[in-house]
């Protein structure tokens, strides 16, 4: 698939920078880059055989959209996830299905203004109850309810979000706030545009002139 694709190509060219960085930190970053990158790959749905595929869109009809916008929010019991799809009130409701693993769910929007909506999360946090989990339709809106199997809070929805956000922690909690810092400026550094890397630039230079003259005790 094209997303399986660019990740692909992302992966080689984080490896391929790997093997030219000599910087301890430089390296770091880029090692949980990759790391996050293996991960999102691991967890790409499995391609389904093209046969399967074909038949599938010319059963639905018109173009299939992937839906990538969303808002959630959680109860004690359900975990509740928010699309937004304008006049989706007016379909008929088989034309809105939901199926649910006790680790996944995918939604599929049939012929909604000409087009098919899609929409899959492999890998929830933790388990829900397919007995106890539903959709409803709303004005412009589905609301997908997952039944969480235990009630408690859960720190985000995915699994790949949760090892991401801790492998993004460790990357930059460190004892020393200006080795921090310094983690945090070259991620910006390699991900900014021209204008990000000018500021950066410029900022570094200012606090180099100062520390020179002795305004200020700076170790970066």
């Amino acid at each position: 698939s094209f997303i399986f694709n660019q990740l692909q190509k992302d992966l080689e060219e984080v490896k391929e920078l790997l093997t030219k960085a000599t910087r301890k930190r430089l390296r770091d970053v880029l090692m949980t880059e990759k790391h996050k990158l293996e991960l999102e790959i691991k967890n790409q749905p499995p391609l389904k055989p093209k046969d399967a595929a074909e038949e599938e869109k010319s059963s639905l009809g018109g173009y299939t959209v992937k839906i990538n916008n969303y808002g959630w929010d959680q109860s004690d019991k359900f975990i509740k996830i928010y699309i937004s799809l304008n006049g989706v009130q007016k379909l008929p409701a088989e034309n809105v299905q939901v199926n649910f693993t006790e680790r996944s769910f995918d939604l599929l929007v049939k012929n909604l203004n000409g087009k098919n909506y899609t929409m899959t999360f492999n890998n929830l946090l933790k388990p829900i109850s397919v007995e106890g989990s539903s959709r409803k339709i709303k004005t412009d809106m589905v609301l997908v309810m997952c039944r969480k199997k235990r009630e408690e809070k859960w720190e985000c929805l995915t699994q790949v979000e949760k090892e991401s956000k801790e492998k993004e922690k460790a990357a930059y909690d460190t004892s020393d706030p200006s080795e921090g810092l310094m983690n945090l400026l070259k991620k910006m550094y390699a991900e900014g545009d021209d204008e990000m890397k000018r500021t950066i630039n410029k900022a570094w230079v200012e606090s180099r002139e100062k520390q020179s003259k002795g305004d200020i005790p700076m170790d970066i």
